[in-house]
């Protein structure tokens, strides 16, 4: 007879937080439509899950990183048309064609291939395209702007139905950042010279939540999704956190003055210390980088400080002031006791890179 184990570690999802924080969003900006960005499996969250819970809430397109996500929008049902953020290989442009999905074109090679595919298929192809303010990722510069407007316009089935960029530092500077907006706002007035532009975008959370742009009537808000805002703002406290990271205690050991803990043995105990294993590891996303840099867990009320590096599958916490403690307690890594900002901070890395490195061998519960 097969038993099935509880899980090991896992990731308790938020949903109704998820579209709490995008009423948030569409307070921020009310005459502005928006796309939720869902790409990364929704920054760790899941992808469909996340999808289906915003479906329904009056938005303009999920944003995506690639035709496979878009792909997988699609086959789990969802009706909000996926926009593909990044430029697209050459071999996925036919499927998106086939499928309507919407995506940016920076450059004369590309729209000429989504031009002869159209055309190939008698397709009307919609395309945002990609001006390059100064992030330098993608997007048309500004001395080529005209001439490849031209050509656009001498395409026959694609349309330029809207036109974007990205703010590379407005959660660092503000006078580049305003300074990248009136560029964006004069290239758009170039731009509505020649076509019709139903979607005007810039902002992602941190220029949603800290910058007017007049001439913008479509934001991108990501990070602030997932509960947290990447700047200072007028919403600080009004954001609900989406995800909880918990593992459990698998063994509990007393060690003697002076014992080693975990590779390198980094950390020797300097009195009695009672250990506790925790199955959780960096294979499931929780980074070797906060090894030694004075981490704590929560365990059953007390903040317990993890000690000696962090192992693929399995930490270690002191526990001795914890007055009752058994394997399979709780631990919480992530959570209303230890936000995912200080996780972030102490592993000297960004929350995105938290949330999006979170592992597939963690079960996602979704509430």
């Amino acid at each position: 007879m097969q038993h099935e184990s509880p899980p090991r570690a896992w990731v308790d999802v938020d949903l109704e937080a998820i579209a709490h924080n995008l009423d948030i969003a569409r307070q921020a900006l009310p005459d502005t439509q928006l796309m939720p960005v869902v790409k990364a499996g929704a920054y760790g969250h899941g992808l469909e899950p996340v999808a289906r819970r915003l479906d329904n809430d009056g938005i303009a397109f999920f944003g995506v990183a690639n035709a496979g996500e878009a792909r997988r929008l699609s086959q789990a049902g969802i009706r909000t048309k996926p926009f593909i953020l990044g430029p697209s290989f050459p071999e996925e442009r036919e499927e998106i064609v086939l499928n309507n999905w919407c995506c940016s074109v920076s450059t004369l090679e590309e729209a000429l291939h989504f031009q002869s595919l159209a055309s190939l298929y008698d397709k009307t192809f919609l395309v945002h395209l990609a001006v390059d303010t100064g992030m330098g990722r993608e997007g048309v510069l500004p001395a080529e702007l005209n001439e490849l407007a031209h050509a656009l316009k001498q395409m026959p089935n694609l349309v330029v139905d809207g036109v974007m960029s990205h703010f590379p530092c407005a959660d660092e500077d503000v006078p580049y950042t305003q300074d990248e907006i009136a560029r964006f706002s004069d290239y758009v007035a170039e731009l509505q010279q020649h076509f019709r532009l139903r979607y005007r975008h810039i902002a992602a959370s941190a220029g949603e939540l800290g910058y007017e742009i007049p001439v913008a009537n479509l934001a991108r808000p990501g990070l602030m999704l997932y509960g947290v805002a990447p700047m200072a703002s007028i919403y600080d406290g009004v954001l609900r956190p989406t995800l909880k990271l918990s593992s459990r205690v698998s063994l509990i050991r007393t060690l003697p003055a002076g014992h080693g803990v975990s590779y390198g043995r980094t950390h020797i105990t300097s009195r009695p210390t009672r250990v506790a294993t925790i199955g959780i590891g960096y294979a499931d996303g929780w980074s070797r980088r906060l090894s030694g840099k004075g981490a704590e867990l929560y365990i059953n009320g007390h903040y317990c400080p993890m000690l000696g590096r962090v192992t693929m599958d399995q930490i270690m916490a002191d526990v001795t002031d914890v007055p009752f403690i058994s394997p399979g307690d709780e631990v919480e890594l992530i959570g209303p006791h230890i936000p995912v900002t200080k996780v972030a901070a102490l592993a000297d890395t960004i929350v995105w890179e938290i949330f999006t490195g979170l592992g597939p061998r963690l079960p996602r519960l979704y509430h």
